[in-house]
């Protein structure tokens, strides 16, 4: 497998990269001590919308994660000049069809799905060209069917489907059961959507779903393997979470009255993470990923990518907690074969010094690679490392292992 290694120091300040539950840094123990963490999926996310709006100059970064893409599909049948009621009951089964409907919240579906603006229309297209008698069908469906029942699970209805709805939920007598409605659903839409999507390549603006990936439980024809592997950013050293107290003066407030407008508390660390990430560069031009793009885009998807994933940091707290910094030290690898390998165990001894922690870190990263290669015999088609080289010069020397 030809893949590429990044393999990241970086300090941050006073910050609150990415929150748990109870409002705090996440944290790991590794090494046996507590140390500062950022989830995977927290970084990626900063990576896509750096990528979408800043460094993305040929607009194939458009995927976009949500649970709100029944109206982008209804607009886009809209455009194809079926009837706005016809557009949004077929989006509607569409939508249940992907991510099952949400019965609580109005043209939302349950889980998040990755489409790009591309593949909206895709589904749009499929979804008018049904025959009339299939969009008959589904219309009435939506109209017949009970939607605050699709959340119950185990539905015990075993009517079978037939091609005609149920006589009694035409005259109003009975509304359709979710079992039925979903057989309704599946029976016309799947051998469609499979076959569309299975013949169709991964669209031209969906570079960022094949890097990061797509998972679709109800069909798996719309799973898309993610072509880049990420880890959680985990600290060199070991951190205590810190309690800032606060208060804020209330500017309307009386002279003659003392005192603040309002007090709290929030948590915050300050660490020195070693981040990895790994793009398997084979896969990324197979045929369920980029095969479609010519071999020049494919190195502009890879530029995008790798100088996102160097530069991106997580917005939380970006006005009051300002934690946007940039890598000390990126050690670029291209290996033609074999695995990627994080150098993580570096630092599975805790770095403890007065002095500060990112140059001791770099000096271990290096360290620790040095064994790898001496020990398991790793040889690398691409071996480079910022600041030894500028960031420019990184990544014109990464695009060209592109295949």
């Amino acid at each position: 497998m030809k893949h590429l290694e990044l393999h990241i120091i970086q300090s941050v300040p006073v910050a609150c990269l990415n929150r748990d539950d109870l409002n705090s840094p996440k944290t790991a123990i590794f090494g046996g001590v507590q140390r500062a963490r950022v989830s995977s999926q927290s970084w990626k996310r900063a990576i896509r919308e750096l990528a979408q709006k800043e460094l993305d100059s040929s607009d194939q970064y458009h995927g976009q994660r949500s649970r709100l893409f029944i109206e982008k599909i209804s607009a886009s049948l809209v455009k194809l000049n079926e009837p706005e009621s016809t557009a949004n009951s077929l989006a509607l089964c569409a939508g249940h069809y992907l991510a099952k409907l949400d019965p609580k919240q109005e043209g939302k579906v349950k889980t998040l799905v990755f489409l790009s603006s591309m593949e909206y229309e895709t589904f749009a297209k499929l979804l008018s060209g049904l025959k009339d008698d299939d969009k008959k069908t589904l219309v009435e469906a939506v109209a017949s069917v009970d939607v605050a029942k699709l959340a119950t699970e185990g539905d015990n209805d075993s009517d079978d489907v037939t091609d005609e709805l149920p006589q009694e939920a035409d005259k109003g007598k009975k509304k359709m059961s979710p079992k039925q409605f979903d057989k309704i659903v599946s029976k016309i839409l799947s051998s469609t959507i499979r076959k569309t999507f299975k013949d169709t390549p991964l669209a031209k603006d969906a570079a960022d779903i094949a890097l990061f990936g797509r998972m679709v439980a109800n069909d798996h024809t719309l799973t898309v393997e993610a072509a880049s592997m990420f880890s959680h950013a985990l600290s060199t050293h070991k951190v205590d979470n810190e309690i800032d107290f606060f208060s804020a003066v209330d500017d309307l407030q009386p002279k003659e009255e003392s005192g603040a407008g309002m007090t709290s508390t929030l948590e915050f660390n300050s660490a020195t993470y070693y981040r990895f990430a790994a793009l398997n560069l084979d896969m990324l031009a197979d045929k369920d990923h980029l095969s479609d793009l010519t071999l020049d885009e494919r190195k502009s998807v890879v530029r995008t990518f790798v100088e996102a994933t160097i530069t991106a940091i997580p917005g939380a707290r970006k006005n009051s907690m300002n934690g946007n910094t940039l890598p000390s030290y990126v050690l670029g690898i291209v290996r033609d074969k074999g695995h990627p390998i994080q150098l993580i165990n570096a630092f599975e001894n805790p770095i403890r010094s007065s002095n500060g922690y990112d140059e001791k870190s770099v000096d271990l990263l290096k360290s620790e690679y040095e064994k790898f290669k001496k020990t398991w015999g790793l040889e690398a088609a691409f071996e480079k490392s910022i600041p030894e080289i500028s960031l420019k010069e990184f990544l014109d020397g990464v695009v060209a292992y592109v295949v």
